[in-house]
């Protein structure tokens, strides 16, 4: 969405600006993040560092049970075991990922997948969580 015009227009802002330098060995496709200037690349550290920093006070004044997928998840597995009916007539499969979203994109905010030693998603605590309440939901269906 966002993130992608943005670095589309960046490219194309790019491109112009290598066109009026006369820079014409450029070659399209590959990388000229290194044509960054050191203040660039400061500017841009402090930047992510102020995100980062205001992403741990998301969930400050949150009580933990909020704000934990697995404790989340437990919560509505308790409800589809103990009140099926009332839990597929409230269609809570179609509400879950509106109500995950936030909390798993908090999660995922210094998450670069370009970057070596990555941490694969299947490996993130509320990518199990998930996957744990998936699988608690078919065998409870699969009864």
């Amino acid at each position: 969405g966002n993130s992608c015009e943005f670095i589309t227009k960046y490219r194309t802002c790019r491109r112009q600006v290598r066109g009026c330098s006369g820079e014409a060995d450029h070659h399209e496709g590959m990388s000229s993040d290194d044509e960054l200037t050191p203040t660039e690349v400061t500017e841009f550290q402090k930047s992510k560092d102020n995100v980062l920093e205001d992403s741990r006070k998301i969930f400050e004044d949150v009580h933990a049970d909020f704000c934990d997928i697995r404790k989340i998840l437990l919560k509505f597995q308790e409800w589809k075991e103990k009140f099926p009916d009332s839990y597929c007539d409230a269609y809570i499969s179609f509400c879950l990922p509106k109500l995950l979203n936030p909390l798993i994109r908090v999660q995922l905010i210094n998450w670069n997948p370009l970057e070596q030693n990555v941490t694969e998603l299947e490996e993130m605590p509320w990518f199990r969580a998930i996957e744990e309440f998936s699988d608690a939901k078919n065998i409870s269906e699969s009864k």
